[in-house]
């Protein structure tokens, strides 16, 4: 098997296609900026592929190295319970791969500080701070 890694950027999905937009830019954002990295989204509902269908096909492809990355602003329900059953099912049905569950991409500090900085410039704040 090769060393080869991939991050599935998973998020909660939506009836509007629409709505998957800012993790379609973020997929493709994260493939110039590291092409050798496979990276695929993936959606708990209302949209496809699901988790288990595109960590299927990356452990097809022979993709030892799978990172899930929630897409979520915090670690609510779906993050403290379903995500951790359908990533260890995952593991149950691929266990020539490792998968790695990542926190809520909202929760990681550089996040945080970007959302804060989009609202300062929003609120009109950040010229009165200069």
């Amino acid at each position: 098997m090769s060393d080869a890694h991939a991050v599935v950027l998973f998020g909660h999905g939506a009836r509007d296609p629409e709505w998957a937009r800012s993790m379609q830019r973020t997929r493709d954002h994260l493939r110039t900026q590291a092409p050798a990295l496979r990276v695929e989204l993936a959606f708990l509902e209302f949209m496809t592929p699901t988790l288990d269908e595109a960590i299927a096909a990356l452990a097809r492809d022979g993709i030892p190295h799978i990172t899930v990355v929630p897409m979520f602003i915090a670690q609510g329900g779906h993050l403290k319970s379903d995500v951790p059953r359908l990533v260890a099912s995952a593991r149950a049905l691929h266990a020539g791969c490792e998968i790695t569950l990542a926190p809520a991409v909202g929760e990681a500090d550089g996040v945080i500080a970007a959302m804060a900085n989009y609202a300062l410039g929003c609120s009109g704040a950040a010229s009165a701070a200069d």
